[in-house]
């Protein structure tokens, strides 16, 4: 794709000029204790063509994975019949056998509270969709289950081993412990609204306006509780975990390690503190997480990241040289995630490690959708919910770094 080529080179084009602005502006500051107003603006406004560039890439790259809706969605005779009678409902309210053919095509009853499952292809493209505009989802296990009655047995260790000869006694080994994890599940809700004049028009595509406008307002909604929330009619947060400064095998199961900043509420201060920060936080992490490994932050921080320079003036970020090759922190890949906090008092700004090994996210089958046309005259509410809910699992895959000193 040529307007991918395109990208890439002016890309590194553009963080060569980052390098020489920056190169510039540590001089300058030598020289004029720490006056160098006019290349710290220059210096910003290339970081904001840098990460221009990168979401547009991100976006060719996505498009050009993107499967036809066609492979999406099988077609048969069930959920023809399903979207046919589904978009009767949505038009004109009309509800004639859609709960027996809902049952046929999605595998789900009627809800006690009223409305009625989406159909399949509409039900898989707002999954799409969610995941396209969702940081968590995109690095995160995602799975979807039947029931939210989920119990996973955890081994914690404790099982050990020996080396015998042919025909030496086998003494018994002691037994592992186990513990139990269950999922926290919260009920995620949006209204959109139209007129019935726009439901009729016959060139209004209204399923496809309503998944986008669910899509939209589910991954933003989500992506908070992803990576925030409070487990309490919502998701638990990934940062909402126990940490502690104790390595692996010493800690308990579930709490996981974070390396302090040594600043309360700041990063480290110099160039070179803050690299052997980042480098303490991959080297803390078990080698055989490394294959799926990648950093999660925000645009702020990824900012103050991409000024690092290590011992031999090399830059810890680097650009993907080619298409498919992600630009990385020290060899590896980083994900935005505009909902993790900047540097502050107790902040976690940085996360590294595996994350489809620590966190599960578990949709549960079939989105609801109620039609209410008489409580916002003239217009027509469609109430949709889903059920999402989360699992940490694997307290060892991830590393966190916190403003501690």
């Amino acid at each position: 794709m040529d307007e991918m080529k395109n990208i890439l080179n002016d890309l590194n084009k553009a963080f060569s000029e980052y390098k020489s602005a920056n190169d510039a502006r540590l001089d300058e500051l030598k020289k004029s204790s720490g006056q160098a107003g006019e290349l710290e603006a220059k210096l910003a406004k290339i970081e904001a063509e840098l990460q221009a560039r990168e979401v547009r890439l991100s976006e060719l790259e996505a498009r050009a994975k993107r499967p036809e809706l066609g492979n999406l969605t099988p077609e048969d005779v069930a959920n023809r019949e399903h979207k046919a009678a589904f978009g009767k409902f949505v038009r004109k309210g009309v509800t004639d056998g859609l709960a027996d053919l809902q049952v046929k095509a999605v595998q789900v009853g009627v809800d006690a509270d009223g409305g009625y499952a989406v159909p399949r292809e509409m039900y898989t493209e707002i999954f799409r969709l969610v995941s396209e505009d969702s940081p968590m989802r995109a690095v995160c296990d995602v799975r979807l289950v039947g029931t939210e009655d989920i119990i996973q047995l955890v081994d914690n260790g404790g099982l050990t081993t020996g080396w015998v000869g042919e025909t030496d006694a086998r003494p018994v080994t002691a037994t592992p412990t186990l513990s139990t994890v269950s999922p926290v599940f919260g009920e995620i809700y949006c209204q959109p609204s139209a007129t019935q004049k726009a439901l009729d028009d016959i060139f209004f595509d209204v399923e496809a306006w309503l998944a986008e406008s669910a899509a939209r307002e589910f991954a933003k909604q989500e992506n908070i509780a992803f990576t925030s929330g409070t487990g309490t009619k919502q998701p638990k947060g990934l940062l909402t975990v126990t940490t502690a400064t104790t390595a692996d095998d010493t800690r308990a199961f579930g709490t996981f390690q974070h390396i302090a900043t040594g600043v309360a509420a700041d990063f480290p201060a110099t160039s070179a503190a803050f690299g052997d920060m980042l480098i303490d936080v991959i080297t803390a992490l078990k080698s055989r997480y490394y294959p799926q490994s990648r950093w999660m932050m925000n645009r702020q921080t990824l900012a103050a990241i991409r000024k690092l320079k290590d011992n031999e003036n090399n830059y810890l970020w680097q650009p993907g040289l080619q298409s498919g090759e992600p630009n990385s922190i020290l060899g590896f890949p980083y994900t935005y995630n505009d909902d993790f906090p900047p540097a502050g008092a107790g902040a976690i700004p940085i996360a590294f490690g595996d994350f489809r090994e620590a966190y599960i996210i578990m949709d549960r089958t079939g989105i609801r959708l109620l039609r209410d046309p008489y409580s916002n005259k003239p217009y027509v509410n469609f109430y949709m919910t889903k059920r999402v809910g989360n699992m940490i699992l694997n307290s060892e895959a991830l590393k966190f770094v916190k403003c501690s000193a």
